[in-house]
Parts: C-alpha cells; sequence; structure tokens
C-alpha cells in the first residue's frame, strides 16, 4: 500500500473540538478498511480519543491476538 504525504492546511480545525490543529499536537486519522477515505484531523490524542469513546468507533474492531 502506498501512501501519499500532504500536509493539511496551518487553518486545519479539529474534527473533535473546532481548534486549530497547529495549535496543539496534531494527528491524522485515516480509515483505511474503507478505501482509505478523506483524513480527519484532531488537536491531540485527548480530542481523538474523546471522538472514539462518543462515536464508539472501537465496537467490533478488535484485533484477535493470540500469543502462541
Amino acid at each position: 500500500m502506498s501512501a501519499t504525504v500532504e500536509l493539511p492546511d496551518d487553518a486545519e480545525t479539529c474534527a473533535y473540538c473546532g481548534s486549530r490543529i497547529f495549535e496543539h499536537d496534531p494527528i491524522c486519522v485515516r480509515d483505511c478498511n474503507d478505501e482509505c477515505g478523506s483524513p480527519r484531523f484532531f488537536c491531540n490524542y485527548a480530542c481523538l480519543s474523546a471522538d472514539i469513546d462518543e462515536n464508539d468507533r472501537v465496537t467490533g474492531d478488535a484485533c484477535a491476538w493470540s500469543p502462541e
């Protein structure tokens, strides 16, 4: 899988709280199970975590892992 890196605009805002992402520690997230759709930007891990919790984004998405 190849990826193209493009920086967002300086005015890009957080998908969760609406703050400008570059005033914080930005994170870019893509859903690559859905053909790597448009990126969503978050200003920090707290906003990403809150978005995940509030929208039940992990329900049914856990990988099965066995150390054996």
